[in-house]
């Protein structure tokens, strides 16, 4: 994506963001200090299933709650609990995993994407930018009326722990605002580009009524690595309550079209339930 082009280092950056995400009932990380940046643990093995030896330490037991009702007034005081690490997976309720979705919209990759969930009847989320949102404002729509769940993925795809506090409110808010134009509700879900964190995206993203949320499943798609190397590490990573991470702009997204339609239906056959975080 032309934003990627414009930060030096972008593949060791994404190789650092092996986040993971949650739904429900979660287990989540606990804190470090929060004037420091959240720093991703490094790209799981491939095959690997689960998170990374440094997100195992120091668990305490959370119960997902909205942390605000409704549409807040953008840019309120952050109500506690303001996070200070993105949740982790969802948990082993069944066989159940999410499948993600970031960067786009696209007009050449997300109806394919959008086509293949819906042929299999499954949701998925899309973490989307404002800046491309604004200018497909009927590919939007259309994600949204197929039911999946549309998260807040900034305005221009920053490395937003090199922005100052107003820049990260303006890239959050910005984005916000759009989605709820387009869709008639705001997200509840943010996902940092890069996988990158700190203090003052945690709380805008609190003030804005929204959740963190990573990922524990990178495919890496973004480096065009064959749609079969796609399928191979989604395959080799299933497990339950594992988020996905793909991309449905920027690259060859033929290839992530081609191997999400090879693997969902291996998941679905395998007796995974593919489904979204719901806000309780």
């Amino acid at each position: 994506m032309k934003n990627d082009q414009r930060l030096p280092g972008r593949r060791a950056l994404l190789r650092l963001a092996a986040g993971l995400g949650t739904a429900g009932a979660v287990r989540v990380i606990a804190a470090d200090p929060a004037s420091e940046p959240f720093r991703p643990a490094a790209e799981l093995p491939e095959g690997a299933a689960g998170s990374p030896a440094v997100h195992q330490e120091l668990h305490s037991s959370h119960r997902l709650q909205p942390m605000t009702e409704g549409s807040p007034p953008r840019f309120r005081p952050a109500a506690p609990p303001v996070r200070t690490r993105p949740f982790e997976k969802l948990p082993e309720v069944g066989h159940a995993m999410v499948l993600t979705f970031d960067d786009g919209p696209d007009p050449l990759c997300t109806p394919h994407i959008l086509a293949t969930l819906r042929k299999h009847d499954v949701r998925a989320m899309f973490f989307i930018c404002g800046e491309k949102a604004d200018g497909n404002r009927d590919l939007v729509r259309a994600i949204a009326e197929d039911g999946h769940t549309i998260g807040n993925h900034s305005w221009t795809h920053p490395l937003v722990t090199r922005l100052s506090r107003a820049g990260v409110r303006d890239e959050l808010g910005s984005t916000s605002e759009v989605i709820e134009k387009i869709t008639g509700n705001p997200p509840f879900w943010y996902r940092a580009p890069y996988g990158s964190w700190n203090r003052n995206s945690f709380e805008i993203c609190a003030q804005l009524g929204m959740e963190p949320i990573a990922w524990t499943l990178d495919t890496l798609d973004w480096t065009e690595p064959g749609a079969g190397t796609i399928v191979r590490r989604v395959r080799q990573g299933a497990a339950p309550g594992v988020v996905v991470l793909s991309r449905d702009a920027g690259g060859n997204g033929s290839q992530s079209v081609s191997a999400l339609r090879r693997y969902l239906p291996e998941l679905l056959d395998a007796g995974y339930r593919i489904t979204v975080p719901r806000r309780r």
